[in-house]
């Protein structure tokens, strides 16, 4: 008798059986060259990094259309491939609807569903018809019925560098994003932003045509490199600690290889890079600060610093830009930055919405 009293009642198991899981948290970073999202299911996390682009062609037996994204549409139609966020955000309707694709395919191929809470992270940029088409991609899309939010990139990307938490929200600090297609940086007081700052003239893409062009003057005009092959030397090579030359060959038009070695055409770019967000954080964002928010200003600079974006993940980097700033202000800063600052916002997005799940 014992044992039937402690057994559980079959209405009782069928009741927890049937307990619905909670909402999946997801963080969404829609890049103008790379998206991240990270979600938890199975108190599991994963990470997807992909290419923020797409290839459409036409099944040849059915003749439907079929959809391809990421480095997979890159390899198997590099002349076709859409990258449709190269400015930082969906500028048109034909844009935006090609980022809603394209971030559908995605969410699909994860299997995430409707069930779950999504925050993006947003660019710095004064762009009101972008940010809409942005706000609509994510919106209309498959996920998100338990909610949709939005915040700051630079915020989000801040908040792995400031511990597991959300510690980064209690704070008041300043972070800078080194992006592919703009400099931002920002001051945020207790999660509220403070004078935002946008530069689209130090950027991560200027980089890469810099490396592009010292390519063919360090190697006299023998030899000419694209855009993605100069972005692949400065992300697998560009290293401020233990820079080592390196060589590559190309096939020559009328046969034959050509071996060449690099030694000056990628670091060099990069330390002028260092200068100019140097220049532009300490001169005009920091500058503009203090004007605005003299106490702010004076805590933010009290605290590290936090730098974020594609261009925080170069080795070294972080410590040099610390330097060259201090140099530039007079007086000592610290900097820090995620151990991935490209995945960061991301993950601090997905951070939000594990707390507004909660």
């Amino acid at each position: 008798m014992a044992d039937e009293q402690d057994a559980p009642s079959e209405d009782e198991t069928d009741d927890s059986a049937a307990e619905p899981e909670g909402p999946t948290p997801v963080g969404v970073k829609l890049g103008s060259t790379r998206t991240v999202l990270q979600y938890v299911r199975d108190n599991e996390v994963t990470t997807v990094r992909t290419l923020t682009c797409l290839a459409t062609f036409e099944d040849a037996l059915t003749g439907e259309e079929q959809v391809l994204f990421g480095e997979q549409a890159a390899q198997e139609y590099p002349d076709k491939v859409e990258y449709m966020l190269r400015s930082g955000l969906p500028e048109d309707d034909e844009r935006a609807e090609l980022a809603a694709k394209f971030f559908n395919e995605v969410v699909a191929s994860e299997g995430l569903d409707a069930n779950s809470a999504v925050v993006y992270a947003i660019p710095t940029i004064d762009n009101e018809p972008g940010l809409e088409n942005l706000n609509r991609v994510i919106e209309e899309s498959p996920v998100g019925d338990a909610l949709v939010r939005s915040f700051p990139e630079s915020l989000c990307g801040a908040i792995p560098a400031f511990g597991d938490d959300l510690e980064a929200i209690d704070e008041v600090f300043a972070a800078v994003n080194m992006g592919s297609t703009n400099l931002e940086a920002s001051a945020y007081r207790h999660g509220e932003q403070l004078s935002p700052f946008v530069s689209g003239a130090v950027t991560g893409n200027e980089v890469d045509r810099r490396i592009a062009n010292a390519v063919e003057e360090e190697t006299q005009g023998r030899v000419n490199i694209d855009l993605t092959t100069a972005r692949e030397y400065k992300e697998e090579h560009a290293d401020f600690d233990d820079f080592q030359p390196f060589t590559d060959v190309i096939q020559q038009p009328g046969g034959g290889a050509h071996e060449f070695t690099i030694e000056r055409s990628v670091m060099e770019p990069l330390s002028d890079y260092v200068d100019d967000a140097v220049d532009e954080v300490a001169n005009n964002f920091l500058a503009q600060l203090a004007n605005d928010h003299m106490k702010p200003y004076q805590l933010a600079l009290s605290k590290p610093i936090v730098l974020t974006g594609g261009m925080a993940c170069i080795p070294g980097i972080v410590d040099v830009f610390e330097e060259r700033l201090s140099a530039e202000l007079d007086r000592d800063v610290d900097c820090i930055a995620a151990d991935r600052p490209d995945l960061a916002p991301a993950e601090g997005a997905r951070r939000i919405a594990e707390r507004l799940i909660d």
